[in-house]
């Protein structure tokens, strides 16, 4: 190559390189912040990148996303916040529960964020009603924590023998108060006794399901909890290790077997918090847009894993079911 062809090519790309650079950055960035971690969300992310495009944005075509993941390590949320609030993101997509919620509030009073949240964000200080948010917040309350009482009672009715039933709670919950609350009123009503198991790192789950075992506990109830959701497998595997019959709070957790599942379709409701991040993108505020709930709640029951733990589901309750995996 001769040196003049030569300087024309360095020139060139010296031209070229800053206009690409300069392109990706006039893209709008919404950033995303989540309790979990990526590689058991990848349903969810699905889900909310499907609103953004049902909104007329698609992820590296017309805005760019920035990720943050807690990894189920609360305490680092605070910073991750900042970090998107530092980097002057358009919107926040808040999600993983009410903890990443919060965190976010504290960080930003300027930023529109779109949550999802499990417990009623009225009582959380993140909205001032739920027609009219108000401020700079808005997003999806999927009301998982107010219906344990419900999976309670089906999970008495999967196993109307246990006396006793044991349930999972994460300390660490602004919700854990509300939950107990609900579990023992529902308890007492039906004559049931419970028995509180606190856990809130994943090293607790196996000692904990050695207890369960130990104890020849017949029943089990899974909080509603993003940790637990994070390590849906796990507890799941652990749970038909010790053939302990168990209802959890989303249908993700019946899909890898989970025995029974009682709520809102999680996917879903990531979904609905992408088409609210697309409209905050196009002008939409926070403030005027309603916080969204479920329109209906899914009970599934996984056949194979009861017969797996030599369990038998009866014939109405499965007629109820939504879905049935056989």
């Amino acid at each position: 190559m001769r040196r003049r062809d030569f300087i024309k090519v360095v020139v060139g790309s010296a031209v070229t390189l800053p206009a690409a650079a300069r392109a990706q950055s006039s893209l709008p960035v919404v950033g995303f912040l989540s309790s979990r971690s990526p590689a058991e969300s990848e349903l969810d992310v699905a889900g909310f990148r499907q609103g953004l495009s049902q909104s007329g944005y698609v992820e590296d075509q017309n805005v760019a996303i920035e990720y943050r993941w807690a990894e189920n390590q609360y305490d680092r949320l605070p910073a991750l916040a900042a970090e998107l609030v530092k980097r002057e993101v358009r919107v926040i997509a808040a999600v993983g529960g009410p903890v990443t919620a919060l965190a976010v509030k504290a960080a930003t009073k300027t930023i529109p964020f779109v949550f999802v949240v499990g417990v009623d964000p009225v009582k959380l200080g993140l909205v001032n009603s739920f027609a009219k948010p108000g401020g700079n917040a808005t997003g999806v309350n999927m009301f998982i924590t107010a219906i344990e009482a419900k999976r309670l009672g089906l999970l008495h009715e999967l196993v109307p023998s246990a006396r006793q039933i044991a349930v999972i709670l994460n300390p660490n919950s602004p919700e854990i108060d509300r939950q107990l609350s609900d579990l023992q009123t529902a308890a007492q009503a039906i004559g049931l006794e419970l028995q509180i198991f606190r856990v809130s790192a994943e090293t607790e789950f196996e000692p904990v399901f050695a207890t369960l075992a130990q104890n020849a506990v017949r029943a089990l109830h899974v909080g509603a909890d993003p940790l637990f959701n994070s390590h849906r497998a796990r507890i799941v595997a652990l749970a038909e290790r010790h053939k302990i019959p168990a209802i959890y709070e989303t249908r993700s957790y019946a899909l890898l077997g989970g025995l029974m599942s009682y709520g809102p379709n999680l996917p879903d409701m990531y979904r609905q918090v992408g088409l609210y991040t697309g409209q905050i993108l196009k002008g939409a505020k926070p403030a005027d847009l309603p916080v969204m709930q479920p329109t209906a709640l899914e009970l599934v029951i996984n056949l194979k894993t009861a017969k797996a733990i030599g369990l038998d589901v009866s014939t109405q309750l499965q007629q109820r079911a939504d879905e049935v995996i056989e």
